[in-house]
């Protein structure tokens, strides 16, 4: 009954072959009890107290005031999880996405952002709905972990300002100048601020082999919040950073400090400004100078999301839809600009979180942000004691966490030269440029190693007497057997032409072997067909022998044995063999 229905949902939409709830859909149809509801109620409270601080962190490391990262949370995580494709996805703020909205925000406010994140959701739709969830796999992992590591030294970098206390009057645009900037600033570090970020990190990496169950980051930033209330009121001339302090928000015409205790309200995207900023003036200048901004977040967000899925199918044996995933991250960054919401995406620590904690159903990851409402409406006067430094902390050790050392260190040492260099290109453009330039630069120059790869695997081999392991008699003289092996691709067909180059004057046919060649390009068709147009214009035969499926549909389309009287095509080399030689006599 439910695999009748699901194909019946499916027929519903031309073209796509996925269903809406796809991971709700599959976990009801297992079945689901009042056991699983309160472990996923369980889960997703825990995932909720990660996510809050994380969501404040980094909607503050993007740009915009912390607030908006909950929004995040509550409107993204919710929706991706009802409609998505992975059971256990987590979705909200993600560090990856800060080296990206940071710009952003930087250069047309909030509503600008948002605009960008609402247009990234609309081709992360359209993405899902041509069904390209599979094609992200495709990505080489050299070009992964080199823009994955170039963004957590990133995040790092920028980390530095609030962990140290440091006095930057505005922070530049591109790395290096960052860089610059707070080594001149160095002088104005604080012991104080440093002492509560240094003391959060300890925490935060020490808490876990003491206590597994309670969430290291709730531990940490509590006693890191309490702390820093006490050193305000004994020795208000600290004057140590806190979200409340640096942060303020006009709610009913009532100026407050840290976030607002109330719902997020629903709005146009390019409505929305932070204090100080001027209203987004949405033209269509505005959106071409977007659209290479938005088009780097939902290639991230879809690259992300999707791996985020593919670590949870392996710690939890499930089996995602990429295609589901992708329409769902579409719907739910397109919704999200609504309320306030910045760019979502799969999270992998709240989702592996997720997972460790017993969750069951996509259920867990929509009770988190449930959870994250309730928890701004009750205990939101609290948040602005959070102090900057400790947030700065967590995000240190999340870049920690995502740049994934170990992995980039073996790649180093064990990867061909050629991956190693693709490595260090992307890890490298990325730091000093984007992710965009990185990413592009290192998927062309994998590109075009894969080809030169292909080309070498791909070998035409010349045959004579009985030298061919398939030859039950010698071959005359006048029969010259080229075997091709490999994929026929470009690349790889100029060394398959070139071949016919050396014939000597006494051959008068030539058979081609193509039983090795699994697959043929249409650069490879054209270079096997220059070579045979020559060989017959000079009175030869050609035959063709052993095609496989793929290449013989596509010699099938092209002209060259209807037009040439002179090419034959045989099923095996015995018949080329005794066609051949019927032909000499």
């Amino acid at each position: 009954m439910s695999k009748r229905y699901k194909q019946n949902a499916s027929s519903l939409i031309p073209f796509v072959k996925l269903t809406p709830f796809f991971a709700l859909r599959e976990r009801w149809y297992e079945g689901y009890n009042l056991g699983h509801l309160k472990a996923d109620m369980m889960s997703g409270m825990v995932v909720a107290m990660i996510a809050i601080p994380l969501g404040m962190a980094l909607a503050i490391a993007s740009g915009v005031p912390p607030q908006y990262g909950l929004y995040t949370v509550i409107v993204g995580g919710g929706i991706v999880a009802l409609l998505g494709g992975s059971r256990f996805q987590v979705t909200g703020p993600t560090a990856a996405f800060v080296v990206i909205l940071a710009p952003i925000a930087h250069k047309f406010g909030l509503g600008g952002l948002l605009v960008a994140g609402l247009m990234a959701g609309i081709m992360l739709l359209g993405m899902g709905l041509v069904r390209m969830g599979r094609l992200i796999q495709y990505i080489p992992y050299p070009v992964t972990t080199g823009f994955t590591s170039g963004i957590a030294v990133v995040i790092l970098t920028l980390q530095l300002k609030d962990f140290f206390g440091l006095q930057v009057v505005e922070m530049p645009e591109r790395f290096l100048e960052k860089v610059i900037a707070l080594f001149h600033a160095r002088g104005s570090a604080s012991l104080t601020e440093f002492s509560i970020g240094a003391g959060t990190l300890l925490i935060l990496i020490l808490w876990r082999k003491i206590n597994n169950k309670i969430p290291a980051p709730l531990v940490a930033l509590a006693i890191a919040s309490v702390a820093t209330a006490i050193l305000n009121n004994l020795f208000p001339s600290l004057q140590i950073a806190t979200i409340g302090s640096r942060f303020t928000f006009d709610l009913h015409g009532v100026l407050g400090h840290g976030i607002p205790q109330a719902l997020p309200h629903i709005d146009w995207p390019w409505k929305y400004f932070a204090p100080g900023e001027q209203a987004f003036k949405f033209t269509l200048e505005s959106f071409e100078s977007l659209l290479a901004s938005a088009f780097a977040i939902a290639m991230l967000g879809a690259i992300e999301s999707l791996l985020s899925a593919v670590v949870a199918d392996g710690m939890a044996q499930t089996k995602h839809d990429p295609d589901a995933e992708l329409v769902a991250l579409g719907t739910g960054n397109i919704l999200c600009p609504f309320f306030g919401g910045i760019a979502a995406t799969g999270a992998i620590a709240r989702t592996a979180t997720n997972i460790r904690y017993g969750a069951s159903s996509p259920l867990a990851a929509i009770f988190h942000a449930f959870f994250t409402l309730v928890i701004i409406l009750l205990f939101a006067p609290y948040v602005s004691y959070l102090p900057m430094a400790g947030l700065a902390a967590l995000l240190m050790l999340v870049a920690y966490n995502m740049s994934e050392m170990h992995h980039f260190f073996h790649i180093l040492r064990v990867a061909p030269k050629s991956d190693v260099a693709v490595l260090l290109i992307c890890f490298f453009l990325t730091v000093i440029f984007d992710m965009v330039v990185g990413v592009t630069v290192g998927v062309v120059l994998a590109s075009l190693l894969f080809m030169r790869r292909m080309a070498t695997i791909s070998s035409v081999q010349a045959y004579t007497g009985t030298s061919h392991p398939h030859l039950v008699e010698t071959l005359p003289k006048e029969i010259l057997l080229y075997g091709i092996a490999g994929p026929l691709f470009f690349g790889a067909a100029e060394n398959a032409a070139e071949v016919v180059n050396d014939i000597g004057d006494g051959v008068k046919a030539i058979i081609f072997s193509l039983e090795d060649v699994p697959a043929m390009d249409v650069t490879g068709m054209v270079a096997l067909e220059s070579a045979i147009n020559k060989l017959t214009t000079q009175d030869r035969n050609v035959y063709i022998v052993g095609v496989q499926p793929q290449p013989k549909t596509l010699l099938a389309r092209g002209d060259l044995l209807q037009k040439n009287k002179r090419v034959f095509l045989c099923q095996d080399l015995n018949e080329g063999i005794k066609m051949a030689k019927e032909a000499i006599k």
